[in-house]
């Protein structure tokens, strides 16, 4: 295959993500999905090796590439079947992004997955939200193993059953909107193979996955070879334990990277652990930010990548461990541990520490007339860099959604937004400064239950080469201090203001 064959096979496959990515969005009724675009789409080969995503979430499309191939191994695929699994022991993150995997055949012979990942506010946890501050992972909702929502085109009335379990929600218009994604997305892999021919096309696919390779081991062997590492800590777990320490090795060699987690604190009884595919994740996140915009976000690229960590540990939770908050919070602080040990290796290259947390707010009434669930995450601060100041008020690292708009907001729920600003001043200092974060603040017009699970509160984003550290976050109920990770019952009135960190300082 030429280079500039090569090309167009590499553009139309990110083409399909992308209007996978616009059939969900359109399609969904929750602002999770329809305005936050809270999800992400992939392609994978018939050994469900990713070779395609669009630049939706980080944590979503990393911890697929992590676990895709165990997901779809050993199973009898036909024609029309649709997967459905959020289990994070089992190939998911956490339970709210729920994944629909679909086969695509041609001729009757597997070719390729399309798949997509989104969050569902509801998702049968008895706080709002469902994002509750959990010590197991049966108290955050409803937990669908891999099973099939539909075989060979039918639909599998146990699975179905399941979904309604979660009615009165958007979630059924949501997991339409999911399977309509994954229904185009076939439809237009079968039109690329049609253009390219099927073995032009399973060819085009291993070139894809050998030019990531060689394109992420060029750019590795400008790190030199050697051992770095960084420590970081969380703030707590919500449930006593703090200063939950994440500590990172990471080995260069000839043959690419290794990144040891050996030293992370244990599990603890909070849900900040996270599976092994969320920890993956961050980590090819941070080294994918090392590499040419050309590099194609495949498994060839992520190949040279060796991750290992303790089992029951922070970063490698074991069964019956809660993950909701592991997905969205422990994911940030991993990115800054590997980069704190990356800046070792590569001084100048590597950023000062952003804001290190995606401040969920959870919320909602499942007692009142016409219950509701409301889940979204706010920006912050990211890091000053050699080059210049770090952005304010921006979602960074692992997530990668947008906000919700106050209109959307005050329309579905009774809520009004009384501030949404830039929190001044709260970027760390330096010659180039920190991103300032955000302060958001809510009136609540109705009786709500709320879950904040929020980071660094207690340990500041880091400055580097002499900038400050950033702002700490705050949270306040009626301008009173509350935790960083709590559960609370208002009525209607209460004022909540959340205050996210600034970006550290860069240089002095």
């Amino acid at each position: 295959m030429s280079p500039i064959e090569l090309a167009i096979l590499i553009n139309r496959n990110r083409a399909i993500c992308e209007e996978m990515g616009a059939v969900l969005q359109h399609a969904a009724f929750s602002p999770n999905i329809k305005d936050r675009l809270d999800f992400s789409c992939a392609l994978f080969d018939a050994d469900g090796r990713l070779f395609a995503q669009a630049a939706h979430i980080p944590v979503h499309l990393g911890s697929m590439a992590y676990a895709m191939a165990d997901i779809v191994s050993d199973v009898e695929w036909r024609a029309g079947d649709v997967m459905v699994v959020n289990d994070p022991f089992l190939g998911g993150t956490h339970l709210p992004d729920v994944t629909l995997v679909s086969p695509c055949f041609f001729q009757d012979e597997l070719i390729a997955f399309v798949a997509n990942r989104a969050h569902h506010a509801n998702i049968g946890a008895d706080t709002p939200g469902s994002m509750p501050l959990s010590r197991q992972l049966d108290e955050e909702g409803l937990v669908i193993p891999p099973s099939f929502l539909y075989r060979g085109g039918e639909l599998n009335e146990v699975t179905s059953a399941l979904v309604r379990e979660l009615e009165g929600s958007d979630t059924a218009g949501d997991f339409a909107a999911q399977v309509s994604a994954n229904r185009v997305g076939e439809q237009r892999i079968l039109a690329l193979i049609d253009s390219f021919g099927v073995e032009a096309f399973r060819q085009g696919i291993q070139e894809i996955n050998d030019y990531g390779r060689r394109l992420a081991l060029v750019r590795l062997a400008d790190i030199p070879a050697g051992t770095y590492r960084f420590r970081d800590l969380m703030d707590d777990d919500g449930y006593g334990e703090t200063d939950v320490a994440i500590e990172v090795a990471i080995t260069v060699d000839a043959d690419g990277v290794e990144v040891d987690f050996a030293g992370t604190s244990r599990q603890v009884p909070g849900n900040i652990n996270c599976p092994l595919p969320v920890a993956a994740a961050a980590v090819f996140y941070c080294f994918r930010c090392l590499l040419p915009d050309e590099t194609p976000p495949c498994a060839g690229t992520f190949s040279c990548i060796r991750i290992t960590a303790p089992k029951g540990s922070l970063v490698n939770a074991e069964r019956p461990a809660a993950t909701a908050a592991g997905n969205v919070e422990t994911s940030m602080r991993i990115v800054d541990a590997v980069l704190g040990a990356l800046h070792e290796a590569l001084p100048g290259q590597i950023p000062a520490a952003g804001q290190g947390t995606m401040n969920n707010v959870a919320m909602g009434n499942h007692q009142c007339q016409s219950p509701w669930d409301y889940y979204e995450t706010i920006g912050g601060g990211m890091g000053g860099h050699r080059a210049g100041y770090g952005h304010s008020a921006v979602q960074s690292h692992m997530t990668n959604t947008l906000n919700t708009p106050v209109e959307s907001l005050e329309m579905h729920y009774p809520l009004r937004v009384r501030r949404y600003a830039i929190r001044e001043g709260s970027g760390g200092a330096g010659r180039h400064r920190g991103g300032d974060g955000i302060v958001r603040e809510f009136e609540f017009l109705d009786r709500t239950e709320i879950t904040l699970l929020t980071e660094r509160r207690r340990h500041a984003p880091w400055g580097l080469e002499g900038g400050g550290a950033g702002i700490r976050g705050a949270n306040y109920l009626n301008d009173q201090p509350v935790a960083g990770k709590c559960q609370l019952s208002v009525d209607a009135g209460a004022v909540l203001r959340i205050e996210t960190p600034g970006g550290g300082g860069y240089g002095t």
